[in-house]
């Protein structure tokens, strides 16, 4: 499974991401898809994010069972803490 959320970005990139995932609200958008798949949306939405911000959380095989990764301005920001992936909030 694969998760993004999508802050401040251009109306079009999240036209893009509706043809592979669902989008249960205005900027989160969840399915099941390859981990090329996966990759490729990461690399687009972060070449078209313009100003905003991108967030993608997938399944994977490790202590917490996803990771994640976050690009341009999010509210917040991933902090690693003895092999664990923990979110800080900006201020």
């Amino acid at each position: 499974m694969v998760v993004m959320i999508l802050e401040k970005v251009p109306v079009s990139l999240r036209g893009k991401l509706t043809r592979w995932l669902i989008e249960p609200h205005t900027g989160l958008f969840i399915g099941h898809v390859s981990a090329l798949v996966r990759d490729q949306l990461w690399e687009n939405c972060v070449n078209a994010k313009g100003t905003g911000g991108v967030v993608q959380i997938w399944s994977t095989n490790n202590e917490q069972h996803f990771a994640m990764r976050m690009s341009g301005d999010t509210k917040r920001g991933i902090e690693e803490s003895e092999g664990l992936q923990l979110i800080r909030i900006r201020g």
